[in-house]
């Protein structure tokens, strides 16, 4: 009998804090996958005092013993990864015979980074958010049928290859205004960096996977934005390019639906979100700037500003609904540390009618929320390691998801560092 994936990933618009809550699971695992998504990730760890921010390589990598695979479903822009094992090597962390990479993942070249930018800048005001790293137009080549994956590399007409796809680009570019990219420095770069990338630890993903799943080893898959982000099933089109639920684990590492096992879901004690799109209890006011102070919310890939606002729990039932949640990761609690009063939205009101449901475009939907409120705890948690000995007031508010999301709450995080994560209850069961 095969051992299963669990799965750990974002239930609201990614920054839910996915980095900390990997890196603290990963002993149980022998294997930490990313199964999406590409260098528009930031997930975030603490620790010894330092602050490290991972865009491609898996969040289990600072364990030492831990192998870590960047999965088919990941799209690499080599310039990116290369940087980041740099800062891994500048700390110390021996990355070189635990880091693999799956040969079916695809490659950002420069002119995608560049079609993104001239796409983005001619949007104007119908801007999507993009953080520019060339993730649609790597996607798209990948649907397209004619991207260049990891494993082409090794192919003796990788050159021309590349060269077919930059000219198509360059016709596509055509389109767009003109933009400032320095496209033969990018293309330097990108160069020097497939060398390193080329001597790295190439996989057939989903064989090494499976087998390891033979073996009983066991695998943690890390997902990367966050599930109202999914390309199918976000607030479309203001979403990512990719499958960042449950089902994207399956495509995105090459295992079957039945062998995934726990699910467990982070979602902030509140809501942001970053760049365009709908965001039904966003807050316009004092209190949705000082969640953005308070919290530190400033994109750890973009440092843009996130905008803040009230739990949404009509949007937490949806995206548990999904994922299949099984487990439920509250972060950054400590955040409303000082509010005398919290809410959080259980229903809409749509053209009149109450509903916890989704409506089909949030985009051209007029979505008013319906508000519980809270009464606030207004001290600090640093001193809290048990889930009992939370306030009242926090426990209520905790008691409060859980019954509305049906999924027990296993983990609490109130602080970045390692350390600061209160545990309820036996946090993966097998």
């Amino acid at each position: 009998m095969k051992t299963r994936v669990d799965v750990i990933l974002g239930l609201q618009w990614g920054d839910e804090g996915k980095g900390k809550i990997v890196d603290y699971l990963a002993p149980r695992y022998d294997i930490v996958a990313r199964f999406q998504g590409g260098p528009n990730a930031g997930h975030t760890l603490k620790f010894e005092g330092k602050k490290f921010v991972l865009h491609t390589v898996p969040s289990g990598i600072f364990r030492p013993g831990l192998h870590n695979l960047i999965g088919n479903g990941v799209v690499i822009d080599p310039i990116t990864l290369v940087r980041e094992l740099e800062g891994l090597d500048e700390a110390g962390v021996r990355w070189q015979e635990r880091l693999l990479v799956a040969r079916k993942a695809h490659l950002i070249l420069p002119t995608h980074r560049y079609l993104d930018a001239a796409s983005e800048a001619a949007k104007g005001k119908e801007k999507i958010g993009s953080t520019l790293r060339g993730i649609g137009p790597t996607y798209m080549d990948k649907t397209g049928r004619n991207g260049l994956r990891v494993g082409d590399l090794l192919s003796p007409n990788f050159r021309d290859r590349y060269a077919q796809l930059r000219e198509k680009h360059l016709q596509l570019s055509k389109i767009y205004p003109p933009i400032e990219f320095d496209l033969e420095g990018e293309e330097r770069k990108w160069f020097e960096s497939l060398e390193v990338l080329r001597n790295m630890q190439l996989v057939d993903g989903a064989w090494f996977v499976n087998e390891a799943l033979s073996r009983g080893q066991r695998i943690l898959a890390e997902g990367a934005q966050g599930s109202m982000l999914d390309i199918d099933f976000g607030t479309y089109p203001f979403v990512t390019s990719s499958n960042t639920i449950t089902a994207g684990v399956c495509t995105g590492l090459g295992v079957a639906p039945h062998c995934i096992g726990e699910v467990i879901g982070i979602a902030k004690a509140y809501a942001t979100r970053v760049g365009g799109g709908p965001f039904p209890t966003e807050l316009h006011d004092a209190a949705g700037e000082r969640l953005r102070r308070e919290g530190g919310e400033f994109g750890a890939t973009t440092g843009r500003p996130r905008r803040c606002g009230w739990l949404d729990l009509v949007q937490l039932r949806y995206t548990t609904m999904l994922n299949g949640v099984t487990q439920l990761v509250v972060t950054k609690i400590d955040v409303l540390n000082t509010f005398a009063h919290i809410r959080a939205a259980t229903h809409y009101h749509i053209e009149g009618q109450r509903t916890q449901k989704m409506p089909f475009d949030l985009c051209q939907t007029a979505v008013e929320p319906v508000w519980t409120d809270f009464a606030g705890w207004q001290q600090s948690l640093e001193q809290v390691t048990q889930y009992e000995d939370f306030p009242a007031e926090a426990r209520a508010y905790l008691a409060a998801i859980e019954q509305e999301l049906g999924v027990p709450i296993t983990m609490v995080s109130t602080g970045p560092e390692r350390h600061r994560l209160v545990l309820r209850e036996a946090v993966v069961s097998r």
